[in-house]
């Protein structure tokens, strides 16, 4: 199977209402050219789940300013004043899920779990409307799983065969994302033939990699 598409290709896989998670945090590890594809296609109505909607010019950013999110699935929405500004207009409908919980939430949902059980939020507004249990003696909320229909990645290298490779920090959601949608496309800066990439040093098996495409 030839997991290689153009970024136009990427985007029109995306369609009004779809649910979908971008990695990134801060930008970093955010598929930069396929979140300009985004803005420019016009699609909208998206529920997002991140970690952070980045900067008005940079990242998940960009398709905030471009009013193209109903609803975000979120850590942390400080860097960007626009999120803000759209959700204290009611414009948009934001959740906020403590990081690591969001983070175990996407994990759960990529592999199969019912959900969650933590004591981060108890008392706060975080626990509004959701179920707790007792277990010897500890409150925990449960924290139900996280899907998507589509996840946008950001790679630096990748094979022909979707095997992943990331610098530094990038990884941060990427990974655990790629296996909680229905549909993987990756961006990469680099393509390498199948079988460059030694395994161990593989990030992301080319198996949860749908697609592909190449970084303007």
């Amino acid at each position: 199977m030839n997991k290689r598409i153009s970024i136009s290709e990427c985007v029109a896989k995306i369609k009004d209402g779809m649910s979908v998670m971008i990695g990134g945090f801060m930008g970093n590890g955010t598929p930069e050219s396929i979140m300009d594809a985004l803005v420019t296609s016009g699609v909208k109505n998206l529920t997002v789940i991140c970690n952070d909607t980045g900067f008005p010019d940079k990242g998940i950013g960009k398709l905030i300013v471009n009013k193209q999110i109903t609803k975000l699935i979120v850590s942390h929405i400080g860097t960007n004043p626009v999120t803000v500004d759209q959700m204290n207009a009611k414009e948009l409908e934001v959740e906020f899920s403590p990081q690591g919980t969001l983070a175990e939430r996407v994990r759960a949902g990529g592999s199969g779990l019912g959900g969650v059980l933590t004591p981060t939020g108890l008392g706060t507004v975080v626990a509004n409307g959701k179920q707790t249990l007792e277990i010897d003696g500890k409150t925990y909320l449960l924290e139900k799983p996280l899907r998507a229909d589509v996840a946008l990645l950001g790679a630096n290298i990748g094979d022909k065969s979707g095997n992943l490779i990331f610098k530094g920090t990038s990884q941060n959601f990427n990974p655990i994302m790629a296996t909680a949608a229905d549909l993987v496309i990756a961006e990469i800066e680099k393509e390498v033939e199948t079988g460059e990439l030694t395994p161990e040093t593989i990030h992301i098996p080319g198996i949860f990699v749908d697609y592909y495409c190449l970084k303007l």
